[in-house]
């Protein structure tokens, strides 16, 4: 017998649109609020930040807009922070190429799918096309 393995608890969350810039902006201070609230150092919080603005910046760009939900999580033995982003945008035909560095559709770099998964702890994405695209990246507490 397998046993499942356990899910962290939600302890708080927050849902914020991502419709404008100023939406993003405002996503990037929340989550610099909750990354300084759960005492993760300069380091971590920088790379957190610029993990969500990437992820925030994709929504608005290539999903046209969505929502990011912060979630304060906790283990058995961590704490950390997850965030989701979702769209309904016309979805990614190929995961897998869109995570590769230099792989844009909007003449960007195309550093942020990839940068954001290196910045994570964990890195998660599901997309359908035509249905929409949802990230979900989770830092733990070192």
């Amino acid at each position: 017998m397998q046993l499942e393995p356990r899910k962290p608890a939600v302890v708080r969350d927050q849902v914020l649109p991502l419709k404008s810039d100023a939406d993003v902006v405002q996503a990037r201070q929340a989550v610099r609020r909750a990354a300084e609230e759960l005492k993760f150092n300069l380091v971590e919080q920088t790379k957190i930040v610029t993990a969500a603005s990437e992820l925030a910046r994709n929504t608005l760009l290539h999903g046209r807009g969505g929502t990011m939900k912060v979630e304060f999580v906790a283990d058995l033995s961590r704490r950390g922070l997850r965030l989701t982003f979702e769209d309904r945008g016309p979805g990614i035909a190929d995961i897998s190429r869109a995570l590769q560095d230099g792989f844009s559709t909007a003449d960007g770099l195309g550093l942020g799918l990839p940068g954001a998964r290196r910045l994570m702890s964990e890195f998660d994405i599901q997309s359908k096309l035509g249905e929409g695209t949802r990230v979900t990246v989770v830092r733990w507490k070192p």
